[in-house]
């Protein structure tokens, strides 16, 4: 729950920088000078590309909060059995055996997209942020039904 907070606070907070950019994009064009005009619409293109950065990732976490909502109903959740330092974070050689498991677990099946899910639990757990994305996008993809082509 605290990460959601997070999270929506975070959104606000990028909306109302997003608008208060945009103002200044649009005072600027009022001006109506060619330098004012020119810097109006760079600083106005700004807002549109980070409002269509926060839709995607917004879209991608709920997607696949609600893959991991049906692994749950269906008790596929991957169990947390990693080991943990005294500070709390995740042991390197811990994930990096559980990250062998669900590695294997995918060659095993690739078209199935719980496998997938859990390959990218494995490679957050793995600190591989990249990965895990990719990992999750295509479990999104298989549970919709699109094409994926091979890694």
């Amino acid at each position: 729950m605290r990460a959601k907070i997070t999270y929506l606070v975070t959104a606000a907070v990028l909306v109302f920088y997003f608008l208060l950019v945009g103002s200044r994009g649009v005072l600027l064009i009022k001006t109506g000078t060619l330098l004012t005009v020119t810097f109006g619409v760079a600083v106005l293109i700004l807002p549109v590309i980070g409002l269509w950065f926060l839709w995607k990732n917004t879209q991608f976490v709920r997607r696949a909060n609600q893959l991991a909502a049906e692994l749950d109903a269906e008790g596929g959740l991957p169990v947390d059995e990693l080991k943990r330092t005294p500070s709390g974070r995740v042991d390197r050689e811990s994930a990096d055996a559980v990250f062998a498991l669900r590695r294997a677990e995918t060659e095993d099946a690739p078209g199935d997209w719980r496998s997938w899910f859990r390959l990218a639990v494995a490679y957050h757990d793995a600190r591989d942020t990249p990965r895990a994305r990719k990992a999750m996008q295509r479990a999104i993809a298989l549970h919709d039904g699109k094409h994926v082509e091979a890694a």
